[in-house]
C-alpha cells in the first residue's frame, strides 16, 4: 500500500491500515520529507513516472486532510481509473445499514456511524466522531475529532466540520462550508459559508 501524503493525517492513515493488515510500503508527496517516522521509501509525486503502476500493484490511499487537494488528486487518479482503498479503524463502529463509500473514506477509531447513515467517497470521519440515524455526509467532506452530527443531518461536498462541533437533528450544511472547533449549529448553512459560536453564526 502506497500512501499519497505523509504528515499527520499520513500518520492516522498507517497506523489504520496497518491495524487493518495492509502493509504499507512507500509514499508519494511533493517533495522527500526529512522526517519520516515509519522508515517508508519516498516514490516521488503521484504523478510521477511508474506511479500510476505502482499503484495497481500495491493500492493506494489518499491520506491528504485538506478536503479540496484530496479530491482533485482523487480525480486526476480516477481518470486513470485508479481509486484508493478505504482505511477503517478495527475499533470505529459501523452499524450495518450504514452505507459506506467503497473509495478512499477514512473512519478512525472510536467513530461511530448509526443506522441508515451514509458516507461519501473520500470523506474522513475521524477520532471519536458521531454519526447518528440516516445522516448523509456528502464526498470529500471531513468530520474533526469529536464531532457529533445528530440525526437526518445532511454534509455537503467538501465541507469541514471543526473538532468538537455539534450540528443539531434535521439540519442542512451546503456544500464548501466550514464550521468552527466547539460550534454549535441550529440553523442551515448555506454553500461556502463559515461560521463558528454557540449558537453558530
Amino acid at each position: 500500500m502506497i500512501l499519497i501524503g505523509y504528515s499527520g493525517h499520513g500518520y492516522v492513515a498507517y497506523g489504520i491500515l496497518q491495524l487493518t493488515g495492509k502493509v504499507v510500503t512507500g509514499y508519494c508527496d511533493k517533495e522527500e520529507k526529512t522526517y519520516n517516522p515509519f522508515k517508508l521509501e519516498y516514490k516521488g509525486r503521484e504523478n510521477s513516472p511508474g506511479a500510476y503502476d505502482l499503484f495497481r500493484e500495491q493500492g493506494f490511499f489518499i491520506s491528504v486532510g485538506n478536503n479540496n487537494i484530496r479530491a482533485n488528486i482523487f480525480q486526476t487518479l480516477a481518470e486513470q481509473d485508479l481509486y484508493p482503498a478505504n482505511a477503517i479503524h478495527p475499533f470505529a463502529i459501523i452499524d450495518a445499514t450504514a452505507v459506506i463509500a467503497s473509495k478512499g473514506v477514512l473512519i478512525a477509531g472510536n467513530a461511530t456511524i448509526n443506522p441508515l447513515s451514509r458516507i461519501g467517497k473520500g470523506v474522513i470521519c475521524n477520532t471519536g466522531s458521531i454519526i447518528e440515524h440516516e445522516c448523509i455526509v456528502g464526498d470529500f467532506a471531513h468530520l474533526a475529532p469529536g464531532v457529533v452530527l445528530c440525526g437526518n443531518v445532511k454534509v455537503g461536498n467538501k465541507s469541514f466540520i471543526g473538532a468538537n462541533a455539534v450540528i443539531r437533528q434535521g439540519i442542512t450544511i451546503g456544500n464548501n462550508a466550514i464550521i468552527g472547533a466547539g460550534a454549535v449549529v441550529v440553523r442551515d448553512v448555506s454553500d461556502n459559508s463559515k461560521v463558528m459560536g454557540v449558537p453558530a453564526r
